[in-house]
């Protein structure tokens, strides 16, 4: 009787394990609006709150969005790194940089780079990804 119920709960566990829902979001930024910086990663830190820890977020900055990750030009550094440390990606366009001839040694050490930042974009999506833009 005990193995009996000993299973059943290990059971119903691991299928209540596997019908947790991973949210997977990506996060297009593409304007040089400090104000809209300053709102996309408060969202993407509600987001977290939300949803939980779990929750995969990349942001993906491109065009004139690419400031936000560009050490001198971003005014959310502090954030940036707070929300790096808690495991939200953030990736710069190679496409933005390599056009507007931007120093790599200025990005933040907390980004990554992407070829392309649209087409980074486009494949989270039909990967499945909800998408936010900015």
């Amino acid at each position: 009787m005990k193995k009996t119920l000993l299973l059943t709960l290990f059971v119903a566990f691991i299928s209540f394990a596997a019908n947790a829902q991973t949210h997977k979001v990506v996060v297009q930024l593409n304007t040089s609006d400090t104000l809209v910086w300053h709102g996309a990663l408060k969202n993407i830190s509600n987001l977290q709150t939300a949803l939980g820890p779990t929750t995969q977020i990349e942001l993906v900055a491109h065009g004139s969005g690419i400031g936000i990750l560009i050490d001198g030009k971003t005014t959310q550094k502090s954030k940036i790194a707070e929300l790096a440390a808690s495991g939200v990606l953030f990736k710069a366009c190679e496409n933005t940089i390599r056009e507007r001839k931007i120093d790599r040694s200025t990005i933040l050490t907390q980004a990554g780079t992407v070829p392309s930042g649209v087409a980074e974009v486009v494949l989270k999506q039909e990967a499945g990804w909800a998408y936010l833009k900015y």
